[in-house]
């Protein structure tokens, strides 16, 4: 058995081939406490009404999700991996408290994830866990490109389940009040999804959910974000979606770096821009030395001590090499890391903020990724760390400069001919946070924006 902590992800392959699992939910609280399963879509957006699984609804369509041994904030949900409808990308487990009661009251709680009666997966929590929430997600069992995995989230919602219902794209009836018994059954429909199920609550945008949650959790990200936000409006991205991955070089020149707390810090600015591109509070990690690594996400619930985490599971290697981090990132996201020569197109763009020392072995193979990404909708903006040959040498000859980076190649990457479109930034810097927050966000957007209108005019994003 593993146990999980708070914002941790784990594939279900690593502990079970099987595909029928059991989720069992307890919460003990002096109030009454409803256990529900929302069966979500890709945009964890509740489009159909019989995949929210609670007291009323015991069963979905094909009996694929099942609620039993129902009690005061228990339950067991009984799961079929391979019957679960594409339509259905997350399984979202809560549980909200009536009345007056709040989630920082609680004694104890526990999820479970078992198959073949043998407990796979525990994540436990408290009341010190939270404070004012009338309402937590639990737990998230979720399909990543045909893999299903599992995410502790532990996060919490004031306006109990009325705002979870929001979060997941539905509203509660205005025509309840709080001082009103809760209603029996939800009426959502499935081309406008409303709910009515008291307290009543505003839709909230889920930007708005997630600097309330930060307030609560991460001030200090919050502020990052609030700057990151000025830096967008700047250039008129303010309501732009995308998502935001962070590559950084793993290389063992950059072990005083990781030392430092530098990186971690660095970390944390990216994964604030990250919540003004996107609203699931991530960012995607990729490292690279002389290997490269899909290291998963850092999110709001999991940054703190981030980096030596990913340090410790992932030394530091000799050796630096580009293109392998770009074609597990291209594959990451696009299905394919090798070689295109016609648009492809999806929805949203992908921004990479690609963080090295030094310049690479494969140079030519990172040419070649920066050249058929170009017709994909992904963007580089990379960012080199330390003194350049350039700069040295006007101060000291090759003497001074000898042990100095050489930035001449990413400078011809951002130069690139040949491509659909201009896909790259570079600028550099002796220290990551030299810059100021403000002085960083800018130089981010400095070229983003003019690609993202490129991008939508030459059909990568739709």
């Amino acid at each position: 058995m593993k146990t999980l902590i708070r914002g941790e992800k784990v594939n279900i392959s690593d502990y079970t081939s099987a595909t029928q699992l059991e989720v069992e939910v307890h919460v003990s609280s002096n109030f009454e406490t409803d256990i529900t399963c929302f069966g979500l879509d890709q945009q964890k957006q509740l489009t159909d009404d019989q995949y929210m699984i609670f007291y009323n609804q015991l069963n979905s369509p094909s009996s694929e999700i099942q609620l039993q041994n129902l009690g005061n904030g228990s339950g067991t949900f009984l799961i079929d991996l391979a019957k679960i409808p594409s339509s259905i990308q997350y399984l979202v487990f809560t549980a909200a408290i009536d009345g007056n009661g709040t989630m920082g009251t609680i004694q104890d709680g526990f999820l479970k994830v078992k198959a073949g009666n043998q407990t796979l997966l525990d994540y436990s929590f408290n009341g010190n866990d939270f404070k004012n929430e009338k309402a937590v997600i639990i737990t998230e069992i979720y399909n990543y490109k045909s893999l299903w995995k599992v995410s502790s989230v532990g996060s919490g919602f004031d306006g109990g389940l009325g705002a979870l219902l929001a979060s997941f794209g539905g509203t509660a009836s205005e025509t309840q009040t709080q001082n009103e018994a809760p209603a029996p059954s939800p009426s959502i429909a499935s081309t406008n999804p409303t709910a009515s199920i008291p307290p009543a609550a505003p839709v909230l945008d889920k930007k708005v959910l997630l600097e309330k949650k930060m307030a609560q959790q991460a001030p200090k990200l919050l502020d990052l974000s609030k700057k990151a936000k000025i830096s967008l409006e700047k250039v008129g991205l303010q309501d732009h979606t995308g998502k935001v991955a962070l590559c950084l070089d793993i290389s063992g020149s950059m072990s005083q770096m990781y030392r430092s707390g530098k990186i971690q810090e660095f970390v944390e600015r990216i994964l604030a821009l990250g919540t003004r591109f996107d609203d699931d509070g991530s960012i995607d990690i990729f490292l690279f030395g002389k290997n490269a690594h899909d290291a998963g996400e850092i999110t709001i619930d999991n940054f703190n001590g981030s980096v030596d985490r990913l340090i410790r599971e992932y030394p530091l290697e000799g050796n630096t090499f580009y293109g392998k981090a770009m074609k597990i990132i291209r594959k990451h996201y696009f299905g394919h890391g090798g070689k295109r020569d016609k648009p492809y197109s999806q929805k949203h763009p992908i921004y990479v903020m690609f963080v090295t020392d030094g310049a690479p072995f494969d140079k030519a193979d990172a040419s070649s990724h920066i050249q058929h990404s170009s017709y994909e909708p992904i963007f580089w903006q990379f960012m080199a760390i330390g003194k350049s040959n350039k700069s040295a040498k006007k101060k000291g000859g090759f003497f001074s400069s000898i042990f100095q980076s050489d930035f001449t190649f990413l400078e011809q990457l951002d130069n690139l001919s040949g491509r659909y479109v201009d896909n790259a930034n570079f600028f550099s810097v002796e220290d990551p946070l030299e810059l100021s927050d403000t002085e960083l966000y800018d130089l981010l957007m400095a070229e983003y924006p003019g690609w993202v209108k490129s991008a939508s005019q030459k059909g990568l994003t739709q």
